[in-house]
C-alpha cells in the first residue's frame, strides 16, 4: 500500500474515534449537567407515574418491627390528584377510606401520607398493643422513601428505621378478599373446639424436629423454641395473614431454605409451608404439651410455700401463653359482677399457713378464698386441686365458671416459662388437662 494510502486511512481512523469521543462526552456531560433538583423531580416524577401505573392500585404487609410485631396487609389505590384509596386488616375494619398523599423532596424522593388514614394507626405512639409497647406504638411509619423497582415492585426504605418495604402490585381479588384476612387471624388464634396445645415440625428432607409453639394475639407474634434437649435452635416470628394462610418474618429456614407462606388446612387446623426436596414446616395442634415436666411438685404437700399471681392490670395480661378460654372467662366474671366491679388478680398458694388456696381479688369488692386440698398424679406429672370450701358463697358464684378449670377433676399442669414478662420473676403456667384453658402468672416467692 502507498505510504499517501496509509496516511489517508490513518486520518480517517484518527477521526472516526474523535467523533465517537465527542459523541460519549456529550451523553456524559448531559448527564451531569443536570442539578441535584432536576435529578430529584426526575425521581418524582418517575415515582409518580409508578405509582399510577397499577390498574388495582398497591399492597404491602407491612412488617413494622418483625422482632416483636406481626404484618398488617394495607392496599392503595393512587389518584393523580393527589388523593389515595386505603384500606387494611390492622383491626376488624376492612372498609376503604379516602385521603391525600404527596410526594415530596428531601434528600431523597419519597410518598408520605398527609392527612389521616389506616396506615396512622401504625404509628400512633398512644395505642400500642401491649405495655411493653407503651409510648411506641406499632412502631410503624408513615413516610416511604423511594429506593426504585425491581421485577415490578416499588422498593422503599421507613423513614424512621430504614427498613425495606416493598408495594406489589395488587388486584381486584386483593381488595375483595381482604376481610378474609381476619378470617383467617381466627384460625390462627384457634377456637375453642382445637386442642390447646400447638408445635412446629420442621423437616429438613431427612430429620424432623420439634418445637412449642405460642402465639401473642396483640402483637400478631409467635414463638417456637426445640424441647430436644441438646437441640437449641429457635424461631420467633411475626404473623401476617392472607385469605388463605398466613406469611411469617422473619423466614423460618429449614434445610437452607426460608419458607415464608403457609396455607392453612381447614380440616385439622394446621398450617404448611412447602420448599423442595421435602422441606416443610408444620404448625398443627396436639392433644397435650410436647414435654412435661417435673415442675408440679412444688404445689404437693410438704413443699415450701409457693406464691402464684395473675393480674389483670399489669403484664401476665398479656402473656402469650394465656388462652383464649382463659380471656373469655375473665371478661364473663365482669360482665356478671356488679357496675363498678371487676376482677383484679387470680392468686394460687399452696402450704401458706392458712392452707392451700385459689385467692380472688377484685375492684369494688372483698377478696374471696377457695380453699383446696392438693392430690398428686404422679404418672400423668400433674395434680388435682380439690374443692374444699369457699369463703363467701356469694362472691364465689361469679368466679365458678373459670374457677371449675383450676380444679380440673383430671388435673392442671405446670410449667415454668423460658420468657419473662417484664419483671426478674420466673413466670408459670397453669393449664387445664381436659380443656382449652391455660393461665400464666408470676411466681412471686
Amino acid at each position: 500500500m502507498k505510504l499517501k494510502n496509509i496516511f489517508k486511512y490513518l486520518i480517517a481512523g484518527i477521526l472516526i474515534l474523535y467523533l465517537n469521543a465527542c459523541s460519549n462526552a456529550t451523553e456524559a456531560d448531559q448527564l451531569f449537567e443536570q442539578t441535584p433538583t432536576e435529578r430529584l423531580n426526575a425521581r418524582k416524577t418517575e415515582l409518580k407515574d409508578a405509582l399510577l401505573s397499577s390498574e388495582f392500585g398497591w399492597k404491602a404487609v407491612y412488617f413494622t418491627d418483625n422482632t416483636v410485631l406481626g404484618g398488617y396487609t394495607h392496599l392503595f389505590k393512587f389518584a393523580p390528584d393527589g388523593t389515595v384509596q386505603m384500606a387494611s386488616d390492622f383491626d376488624g375494619d376492612t372498609a376503604v377510606y379516602k385521603s391525600e398523599y404527596e410526594i415530596q423532596l428531601g434528600s431523597t424522593v419519597s410518598v408520605t401520607f398527609t392527612t389521616k388514614n389506616r396506615i396512622h394507626l401504625l404509628s400512633d405512639s398512644d395505642s400500642y398493643p401491649i405495655a411493653a409497647l407503651e409510648s411506641e406504638g406499632y412502631k410503624g411509619d408513615f413516610q416511604f422513601l423511594y429506593y426504585g423497582q425491581e421485577n415490578g415492585d416499588i422498593v422503599f426504605r421507613t423513614n424512621r428505621t430504614v427498613k425495606e418495604l416493598r408495594f406489589v402490585k395488587a388486584t381486584a381479588a386483593d381488595w375483595a378478599d381482604l376481610p378474609k384476612n381476619l378470617i383467617m387471624e381466627q384460625n390462627v388464634i384457634g377456637g375453642a373446639s382445637r386442642p390447646l396445645f400447638r408445635l412446629l415440625e420442621t423437616n429438613d428432607g431427612s430429620t424432623k424436629h420439634q418445637f412449642d409453639f405460642t402465639y401473642t394475639t396483640p402483637t400478631r407474634y409467635a414463638e417456637a423454641n426445640s424441647i430436644e434437649a441438646g437441640y437449641t435452635v429457635s424461631y420467633d416470628m411475626g404473623i401476617g395473614f392472607t385469605p388463605t394462610g398466613i406469611v411469617v418474618s422473619p423466614a423460618v429456614e429449614v434445610g437452607g431454605q426460608k419458607l415464608t407462606n403457609f396455607v392453612y388446612n381447614d380440616v385439622d387446623g394446621s398450617f404448611t409451608a412447602t420448599g423442595t426436596g421435602g422441606v416443610t414446616a408444620v404448625i398443627k395442634y396436639t392433644d397435650k404439651p410436647l414435654l412435661l415436666t417435673d415442675d408440679y411438685k412444688m404445689l404437693l404437700p410438704g413443699q415450701p410455700l409457693a406464691w402464684f399471681g395473675f393480674y389483670a392490670d399489669d403484664y401476665t395480661v398479656d402473656a402469650p401463653t394465656n388462652s383464649p378460654l382463659f380471656y373469655a372467662e375473665l371478661a364473663k366474671i365482669n360482665a356478671a359482677l356488679p357496675a363498678g366491679q371487676e376482677i383484679s388478680s387470680i392468686q394460687i398458694y399452696t402450704n401458706h399457713s392458712l392452707g392451700t388456696f385459689i385467692y380472688y381479688t377484685f375492684v369494688g369488692r372483698a377478696a374471696l378464698f377457695h380453699f383446696v386440698d392438693v392430690v398428686e398424679d404422679a404418672p400423668g406429672k400433674k395434680v388435682i386441686l380439690k374443692h374444699k370450701s369457699w369463703s363467701n358463697a356469694t362472691t364465689a358464684a361469679f368466679v365458678t365458671s373459670l374457677d371449675k378449670y383450676l380444679t380440673d377433676p383430671n388435673g392442671i399442669y405446670l410449667k415454668r416459662e423460658s420468657f419473662r414478662l417484664f419483671y426478674s420473676e420466673p413466670v408459670y403456667t397453669f393449664t387445664s388437662s381436659s380443656s382449652p384453658f391455660r393461665m400464666t402468672t408470676w411466681k412471686l416467692n
